[in-house]
């Protein structure tokens, strides 16, 4: 019985040995992709509620070695409908001077775009890659100055702030689906996203949002 099992576990090392040597031949050394995005944005304003954006990019990571990289992406998401409703006149004092916003629904669009950069964690298994990343970088909407130009068009007294570009981060990860060794399909990539962008009514400048991105990763060794 002991030899068996001496000769059991010698044979699941050399085959995990093999294993292990074969995903690292077949790991990536340069990962190019496209993706669709979906992103959940809460402007943290009140009468404002969270909007759905739609769009896409791409980006690419460099490997060093088979678990650690560098990724950088760049996306754009379409217009969508910003519409804000205020039950009663307001005063506010984003720029340390009185600004008044009128009773009503405003409405106006916006879209986004955004850039980042940070280190991936991969993991290669023969039919599904996993991944977990931290990326920094940036942002920019024009949502919130052209809300507050909607505002001064009913009767407000807001400054135009325009478009904003503030920090943003993402944390979050995924996995990839190995079709061969030089494609595989982005089933699910989930982040929490944060943006600081500070809204024109109460000047806070952190919004907490959630964004799935999946698509085609270009692999080359």
């Amino acid at each position: 019985m002991t030899v068996r099992i001496a000769v059991l576990i010698g044979v699941t090392l050399f085959a995990e040995l093999g294993f292990s040597q074969q995903q690292e031949e077949e790991a990536s050394k340069i990962d190019l992709y496209g993706e669709y995005s979906y992103l959940r944005f809460n402007p943290t304003l009140a009468g404002l509620p969270s909007r759905n954006f739609n769009g896409g990019g791409g980006g690419a990571t460099f490997f060093v070695g088979k678990y650690f990289g560098v990724k950088g992406d760049l996306l754009g998401y379409g217009s969508t409908t910003w519409t804000a409703t205020f039950p009663a006149p307001l005063v506010v004092t984003p720029h340390g001077t009185s600004e008044t916003v009128p009773a009503g629904t405003f409405s106006s669009s916006a879209n986004m775009f955004t850039y980042q950069f940070g280190p991936v964690i991969r993991v290669p298994w023969k039919s599904v890659t996993l991944f977990g990343e931290t990326l920094f970088g940036g942002s920019n909407t024009n949502g919130y100055g052209n809300l507050e130009k909607a505002i001064d068009a009913g009767g407000g007294t807001l400054s135009i702030s325009g478009t904003q570009h503030p920090f943003s981060m993402a944390v979050g990860g995924g996995f990839d689906v190995n079709v061969s060794k030089n494609f595989a399909i982005r089933a699910g990539e989930f982040d929490y996203f944060l943006t600081r962008y500070t809204n024109p009514i109460t000047s806070t400048n952190n919004q907490n949002n959630f964004r799935y991105l999946a698509g085609v990763v270009f692999r080359f060794h």
